[in-house]
């Protein structure tokens, strides 16, 4: 087995130079500017104390370099995964804890580990199972929940609950007690990063910027409002008015911490853990596919999930939580010219020397600011767009979609991811429980045969023509017997049936005792069951069986060979009922 099936960094090192070594170094400055205050609010999020955010974009962030086959993509502390995490480890322990901390070092180990077993299992394919627009409803859906428990650090007032209801009701009964302070940092903040990512890039470009450079500076704005508002706490001595701020962070490297590893907390964890590993990994894995076909190259979906594991694992063994690939982040350090993943080891270190010398500095950082910064964030998340174009597109999609964001928004994250895995899940068996089956006739003129519902086609009158556009397996079997056994019931004159499998691409064991089953119940009809354009794979599983010495009628290579030999003189025919 070769090893850079598991460490790629020999491929992308033996062509690294001064050139690629600058534009690496460029991006981390930049991607570590910005991480900086978003490591620290996404520890906030997640119910811990600040350091763990920096701890959790140092050694997670190395391992992923190692292990991680994109160029481009910054991995850390996000948004939704820190949401996910206060709420799977609030039902171990109390926030502020020490059994808080730990079970947040436990869950990273088991998202690790289950991460890496799939990696090693070469089960990248898992990302299929969520589709798309479930994943866009659950985002929508968890960045308001996001927004709404941050809502209490703007004003100064304690937001309980996991559900919308639960602190939309906190933040009502608090209201009286808002912290005038309190509101005009964090009021003045949010209005700052909104301009910020709405209009600074606009008024760079005109001051004769580029648009790339205009774009980094701009979203670099976090930092300018940090240092903005926790000069005015400093200055102002806003503390002692019930500013609520950061306070002291220790000046240290990450520590090595270890996970608790009793059943009970593991029971608890567990599935929590599973479902921010899929909901991490795909995040992620579409976040690197995106940059990397920009620049033509390609990841590996299963050494994205070793890398991922990897960072994870790191993370709870160096005082951090769950982490994950981040868009904005990503797009940033993409921009920014970043040409290997030495660009995160670079980040690394930044946000190592920024946890050495300047946690002093955010002493009298306002949680408002770091809560500002969340909103800002996670509302660039929300998209009801996906409910008019699910809507347009497929109904199905839609009640999807509507159930996936209502559920998490009434019950909380875990139940909307579980939700919508298993509506994807559902959704999937039931659309491939009703395949695509068309009666089709021949085209005049020529040897192609069509659906007989869209095209003025040829058909016979005792010869009727299936075309089988999907796979026959158990789910949808029976639906092939009952449509082929229904249709000969209202035709009772027909002689032959013919089912045409240029689509098909497997037929299994119980789809094959369908395929018996029917053709014993046309035989006792005096009715032959044909095949045509059965392709190779398929075929060299039927001759293993008994299925085709006892097929009443042939299997044809071609439909054309099948209408040639069965109907003889072709009539016109109404198009049947469907």
């Amino acid at each position: 087995m070769s090893p850079s099936r598991f460490l790629p960094v020999p491929a992308w090192a033996r062509h690294y130079d001064r050139s690629t070594l600058g534009a690496d170094l460029l991006a981390a400055v930049i991607v570590t500017i910005m991480l900086i205050p978003q490591s620290l609010a996404y520890a906030l999020l997640a119910g811990l104390p600040p350091e763990a955010g920096l701890y959790a974009s140092i050694v997670p962030i190395i391992l992923y370099a190692l292990f991680g086959t994109s160029n481009a993509l910054a991995v850390g502390p996000v948004a939704v995964v820190s949401l996910m995490t206060a709420a799977a480890v609030g039902n171990v322990a109390a926030s502020g804890t020490m059994g808080y901390a730990t079970a947040a070092l436990t869950l990273a180990a088991l998202s690790g580990a289950m991460l890496l077993a799939l990696g090693l299992l070469r089960m990248g394919f898992v990302a299929n199972f969520l589709s798309h627009p479930v994943i866009a409803g659950f985002i929508t859906a968890s960045g308001l929940l996001i927004a709404a428990s941050q809502l209490g650090h703007l004003i100064g007032v304690p937001v309980s609950g996991h559900t919308l209801p639960e602190m939309l009701a906190s933040l009502w009964n608090g209201l009286p007690e808002t912290n005038l302070p309190t509101l005009l940092l964090g009021a003045g903040a949010t209005a700052f990063l909104f301009w910020v990512r709405g209009g600074l890039a606009k008024i760079l470009q005109k001051a004769g910027l580029s648009q790339k450079a205009a774009t980094i500076i701009a979203r670099a704005g976090p930092v300018l409002a940090v240092a903005v508002t926790t000069a005015l706490v400093a200055g102002l001595d806003l503390e002692a008015q019930g500013v609520a701020v950061v306070g002291e962070v220790p000046q240290a490297l990450p520590p090595f911490t270890l996970p608790d590893v009793s059943p009970s907390v593991l029971a608890q964890l567990a599935l929590p853990a599973l479902l921010i590993s899929i909901i991490g990994f795909v995040e992620s894995v579409s976040v690197a596919q995106t940059l990397a076909a920009r620049r033509r190259e390609r990841i590996d979906p299963n050494r994205e999930l070793i890398g991922l594991g990897a960072a994870n694992m790191g993370a709870a063994f160096s005082g951090g939580f769950p982490v994950t690939g981040g868009f904005a982040r990503s797009v940033v350090n993409f921009d920014a010219g970043a040409r290997t993943p030495a660009a995160g080891a670079f980040t690394a270190g930044g946000i190592a020397i920024a946890a050495l010398a300047l946690t002093p500095l955010i002493h009298d950082l306002p949680k408002a600011t770091l809560a500002a910064t969340i909103i800002v964030a996670v509302l660039s998340l929300v998209d009801f767009s996906i409910l008019r174009r699910a809507w347009r597109y497929d109904h199905a999609d839609f009640y999807t979609v509507a159930a996936t964001i209502a559920l998490t928004l009434l019950f909380g994250v875990e139940v909307g991811v579980s939700a919508g895995v298993l509506l994807s899940v559902g959704l999937h068996l039931w659309r491939n429980s009703r395949p695509h089956v068309a009666e089709v006739g021949l085209v005049p003129g020529t040897q192609h045969f069509r659906n007989l519902n869209r095209h003025d086609v040829a058909l016979h009158d005792k010869v009727v023509t299936y075309r089988i556009d999907e796979a026959l397996w158990f789910a949808n079997a029976r639906f092939l017997e009952d449509l082929v056994l229904g249709r000969l019931a209202r035709s009772p004159e027909v002689t032959d049936i013919v089912l045409m499998c240029s689509a098909v691409n497997a037929i299994d064991l119980s789809a094959l005792e369908s395929l018996e089953a029917i053709d014993k119940r046309l035989s006792d009809q005096g009715v032959r069951l044909h095949l045509s354009e059965v392709k190779g794979p398929v075929m060299d599983r039927l001759k293993g069986t008994h299925f085709l010495e006892h097929l009443s009628g042939r299997v044809f290579l071609s439909q054309f060979d099948a209408w040639c030999a069965l109907c003889g003189s072709a009539k016109r025919a109404e198009p049947a009922a469907e």
